[in-house]
């Protein structure tokens, strides 16, 4: 099949990249070319967002667009005004952030409700999904929505709490031997995903005339606590005694406000996923890679790499300054509360 990823050079779209080559798939990936282009795919170098690519594509057809870099409603009419007639499946892929928060129903499916209060993230991606089922409805758009959810690879340390751009941060501090944040007790059950095992769920619904109209998940069945993804990431790191300290989430967002999506609009609360929908269109998905053995590969690549080894000093120094807070009002709650002789 000949297909467009819109990005493709990203954390979840380089697996897929791979994937889709290793499978014989004809790939182009349409970006703005700022990482280095992956062997085998035609780079098609534009900015999604220039008014010339219209004409720069008018000779072009796809059996499926996959775009993992619209973010809201706005960039969905555009890439409705881009594809119409020119793919016979456009993939949109979303986020599981858009399930409902706070859940009603520990488990979540796909007809789990999308709404979430907390983070504009979240709710710009809902918009897009509702527009582009409006476009199915009304002219049958091809479309088929993906959520992932925390998807992690050899770029990037998944952790509740650290620098995403910079994740090497959280690695640096436990070899140092300076405190980890877990928001909450850290008992709140997680479901992070290798991209490996992403990509074939992805890979399996190209093409697939079966998803037209569909969303879908594509997530883990493993669920882990964030105490024990802390734990087995310490051990990743050779360090036999870490140190972490947990601190509610209302507390850290009320130090900083701008972790409210991530944290009471994500990461706070469980999540655990059916994924017997995708099971179900792509028959033998399994996601295979156990957290204790990417996270191993995932610091084993940071290791390798010095260019990578970067830290947040920024995002450290802010974290040290909430750390100091916290302890600062755990002391003087003891005082408060202390009964006297």
């Amino acid at each position: 099949m000949k297909i467009l990823f819109l990005g493709g050079t990203g954390i979840i779209s380089t697996a897929c990249t791979q994937l889709a080559l290793t499978r014989g798939h004809d790939v182009s990936l349409l970006n703005r070319s700022q990482r280095s282009p992956i062997p085998g795919a035609r780079s098609i170098v534009a900015d999604i967002a220039d008014p010339n690519l219209t004409a720069q594509l008018s000779n072009e057809t796809w059996d499926v667009v996959v775009d993992f870099i619209a973010f809201d409603a706005a960039a969905i009419e555009h890439r409705l005004n881009l594809f119409r007639g020119k793919t016979g499946q456009y993939i949109f892929i979303s986020s599981a952030s858009a399930y409902q928060k706070p859940l009603t129903h520990f488990l979540i499916t796909e007809s789990t409700p999308l709404a979430n209060p907390f983070w504009e993230y979240s709710r710009n991606k809902i918009a897009a999904e509702d527009r582009l089922m409006q476009a199915y409805r009304e002219e049958a758009f091809p479309i088929t929505i993906v959520r992932p959810s925390l998807t992690y690879g050899d770029l990037v340390v998944p952790l509740a709490v650290n620098s995403w751009a910079q994740s090497f941060t959280a690695i640096a501090r436990l070899r140092a031997g300076k405190p980890l944040i877990i928001p909450g007790d850290g008992l709140s059950l997680w479901t992070i995903t290798h991209n490996t095992d992403f990509a074939k769920g992805l890979v399996g619904l190209l093409g697939h005339p079966g998803s037209i109209g569909h969303a879908f998940h594509i997530t883990s069945g493993e669920a882990l606590t964030w105490n024990q993804i802390y734990q087995l990431t310490a051990e990743a790191a050779g360090v036999a005694s870490p140190k972490f300290i947990h601190i509610a989430s209302d507390f850290i967002t009320t130090c900083y406000p701008e972790m409210i999506g991530t944290l009471l609009g994500d990461k706070s609360h469980s999540a655990i996923f059916d994924n017997t929908k995708i099971k179900r269109f792509v028959p033998g998905f399994a996601a295979t890679t156990r957290f204790r053995a990417g996270i191993r590969q995932t610091v084993r690549a940071f290791d390798a790499d010095p260019k990578r080894q970067s830290i947040d000093k920024v995002t450290e120094a802010k974290w040290d300054r909430l750390i100091a807070s916290y302890e600062r009002s755990l002391e003087q709650a003891r005082r408060d509360t202390v009964q006297p002789v």
